[in-house]
């Protein structure tokens, strides 16, 4: 499956290779006219206490480098914090009080993100397109433009999710791991798995530039995704989905709720948005159990997508529907099998280890056939996968961290298989606590 989605993903890449090149080559020049563009509110959703020493620094990049007209955009900044922090949040408020499009809101009683995006989605502002990120994303300067011009491109996109890249990448071993990870999803498995199922997680079907796509491409081209941070929503769309703050991934359980209403929502590569990896592992454990429980919830509230009636704006042929329900049910079954297969291969180990050459091929292949020609396959497809990968990385990794990578994503899917089990386990116990990941 991971070579196939490889596979696919490299038509929707090209396409997007080609559009940057042609803009480039244009002087940054994009399709639509300035004073044409939608009105834009760029959301930087924050937890003050762990991320006061980066949102300074986020704030300023926001206005001083995001390369959008100034009368069409406005940084919003939503923040919740236990206790007062100052004097950062007098800083905030001044510089808001200089620059007209920088707007602070410290949003009362929230305990959570979801909490801080429902008040402002209450907040009239006359916005067009809503972009959401977390408060650790740098969005490349042309972001939030490709971003547009794809929706202008054609009005029945309702959304719009970017590439994710990790920046800090150099900081850490586990960094490095986590910044070919990204690559791999975002670049290659999410596109692919869109071109191949007609839907994507976090990414869309039949990827198109607003450079390469014409206003009256027909819907049937386009398919639906699950829209996280550096992801663009017509904003009447996501004012009225708001978010769930009984789920610990919100933006997945929203983009699915949208799936269901029929909304359709397309990835492009060229919306890139850089991000920070957990530094440790500690961390890093905190982060990914957040995301497994997040991801059983999601997948236990919206299984049905696979099965029931299609909406009428967006119907579900056969492909797509067990592509939802690869997503939604054999992934989240698939950590039994590695575990099993795990505990299986290490207490073949501790009774008999193999001495010769013959015992470690039948300890490896288990004495059948099929077990050797299922072996090769997937080695093959694993290093076809990640080959392909190798030749889209972003500009923060290196063929170093590529080669651990690849030396070590085996226990890296263990350990990943481990979490989701882990996953579980909090969600059958009703585990409810929110632990967000500390940024410096």
């Amino acid at each position: 499956m991971n070579v196939m989605e490889a596979i696919c993903s490299l038509k929707p890449n090209r396409i997007a290779r080609k559009a940057l090149y042609t803009v480039e080559q244009n002087g940054w020049k994009f399709p639509t006219p300035d004073d044409q563009l939608l009105i834009l509110d760029l959301v930087i959703v924050a937890y003050l206490p762990n991320e006061q020493d980066i949102i300074m620094d986020r704030i300023h990049y926001a206005l001083d480098h995001i390369v959008y007209p100034e009368d069409k955009i406005r940084i919003n900044v939503l923040y919740n914090t236990p206790n007062p922090i100052e004097p950062l949040e007098s800083h905030m408020n001044d510089l808001a009080a200089k620059v007209p499009r920088l707007r602070i809101i410290k949003v009362p009683d929230s305990t959570s993100k979801a909490h801080n995006l429902n008040y402002f989605f209450t907040l009239y502002t006359g916005a067009q397109v809503i972009a959401l990120f977390d408060c650790d994303h740098y969005t490349h300067p042309y972001g939030p433009r490709w971003a547009v011009e794809r929706i202008l491109a054609d009005e029945q996109v309702d959304c719009v999710q970017g590439r994710c890249v990790i920046q800090n990448s150099k900081a850490t071993f586990l960094t490095g791991m986590i910044a070919v990870e990204f690559d791999k999803i975002y670049a290659t498995s999410h596109p692919g798995r869109a071109a191949l199922f007609g839907y994507g997680l976090f990414t869309g079907e039949d990827i198109q530039s607003p450079l390469s796509i014409s206003p009256h491409t027909p819907s049937s081209s386009i398919s639906n995704s699950v829209i996280g941070s550096n992801g663009y929503w017509r904003a009447n769309l996501l004012r009225d989905l708001k978010m769930d703050a009984s789920m610990l991934t919100e933006d997945i359980d929203s983009a699915l709720r949208a799936l269901a209403q029929g909304a359709i929502c397309v990835h492009e590569p060229n919306v890139i948005s850089y991000e920070l990896a957990p530094t440790t592992f500690r961390s890093f454990l905190k982060q990914r159990l957040r995301w497994a429980q997040g991801w059983t919830q999601a997948s236990y509230r919206h299984h049905t997508l696979a099965y029931k009636k299609s909406p009428r704006r967006q119907k579900r042929n056969l492909l797509t529907r067990f592509g939802l329900l690869s997503l939604l049910l054999i992934r989240e079954l698939s950590y039994y099998l590695v575990s099993q297969y795990t505990c299986l291969m290490l207490s073949f180990l501790i009774t008999g280890f193999p001495k010769t050459g013959t015992e470690l091929k039948n300890f490896v292949f288990f004495e059948f056939p099929a077990s050797e020609w299922l072996f090769i396959i997937g080695a093959l497809c694993l290093i076809g996968s990640l080959a392909i990968t190798y030749f889209i990385l972003s500009e923060f990794v290196s063929k170093r961290m590529m080669i651990k990578f690849t030396l070590l994503y085996p226990f890296y899917l263990i350990l990943g298989s481990c979490i989701g089990l882990y996953g579980h386990f909090r969600q059958i116990v009703q585990y409810s606590a929110w632990n967000a990941t500390v940024r410096s």
